[in-house]
């Protein structure tokens, strides 16, 4: 099989991923050679759930022990392969997912269950984890962050002044999508406009955790709704859609020393594009590289890292 790069942020999550997704089984019954949800063997549960995930197995313990990079049980990560020997034969016999918390999820005699790594029955009979997933770097800002990411310098910066923030799990998740309602207010703790107290929009009531900004950047002209009197503050921002609100808020073409207007500084950009001035506005004030590309990508969705970039880059 094919191991995935050690880091890539689109997949930081993809072992929490695995972890969810695995404890919807909880309970099936076992069935030796079970391959499917309505009957595992402790291996066939491991080839179901990575299959899913598209990462191809071998079928029992004693291969599965034989792929992937191996991992001591002080540096499990959820989503890494657990492996046992001497259960029910001599040798690797059992495998199970590691959840975090010195636990994992596998097939056992009594069903898919999760099970303490410490107790008296596993513990002695663990051998080793395997990492099969991408994992997270530990960062010295967010764990999923490494030092040289090319918005580590502006995510490090805008975090310090409160501007844009992270996870509770010390992760700062950069190529999450951001949403309309993200943007509102990390667009408003830099240009700090109060709020009107209230807005026009008939799906952000006052409980919204982005009423405020929303209504405040609403007022000053930043972001507008949609003809349908909503504003969508969990809808996915694009790329294009990105460059026209910054340029609205922070006026970009007044900040660069050149005339974007007539421009085509991406080969998938014409100068007609209805966001073409701002666009190439974000190229000729990048800092951090993420912006010095042939293609602009416009209607792709703007993800936590290239957000983050874009505003250090103008503000």
């Amino acid at each position: 099989m094919t191991l995935a790069p050690q880091w890539n942020a689109s997949a930081a999550s993809k072992g929490e991923e695995i972890v969810a997704f695995a404890k919807k089984y909880t309970g099936v019954p076992y069935v030796f050679g079970g391959t499917s949800p309505s009957g595992f063997d402790c291996s066939g549960f491991l080839y179901y759930v990575y299959g899913k995930f598209g990462i191809d197995l071998p079928r029992t313990s004693a291969e599965q022990y034989k792929v992937g990079n191996a991992v001591s049980k002080s540096d499990l990560l959820p989503g890494d392969i657990v492996l046992f020997e001497n259960t029910y034969k001599p040798g690797i016999s059992h495998s199970g997912i590691y959840i975090g918390n010195n636990s994992f999820i596998s097939a056992e005699n009594s069903g898919i269950k999760v099970s303490s790594l410490s107790n008296s029955y596993w513990g002695p009979k663990f051998v080793k984890g395997k990492r099969v997933v991408e994992q997270p770097i530990e960062g010295s800002l967010f764990k999923d962050l490494p030092d040289n990411h090319p918005a580590f310098q502006a995510i490090k910066l805008l975090n310090q002044q409160d501007v844009i923030k992270g996870y509770n799990d010390q992760s700062y998740r950069p190529d999450n999508q951001v949403t309309r309602g993200q943007a509102a207010a990390i667009i408003n703790r830099v240009l700090e406009y109060s709020s009107t107290g209230t807005n026009s929009f008939n799906d952000v009531g006052n409980s919204n955790a982005f009423a405020g900004d929303i209504s405040a950047i609403e007022h000053a002209g930043i972001i507008k709704g949609y003809t349908d009197g909503s504003f969508r503050p969990y809808e996915p921002m694009t790329r294009a859609q990105m460059a026209v609100i910054l340029d609205r808020a922070f006026d970009l073409s007044s900040k660069t020393q050149v005339s974007t207007a007539s421009s085509n500084v991406y080969n998938d950009i014409p100068v007609s594009y209805w966001a073409s001035e701002a666009i190439n506005s974000l190229y000729h004030l990048d800092k951090t590289t993420l912006y010095q590309t042939s293609k602009f990508r416009a209607i792709d969705e703007s993800t936590r890292a290239e957000f983050a970039a874009a505003i250090y880059n103008v503000k």
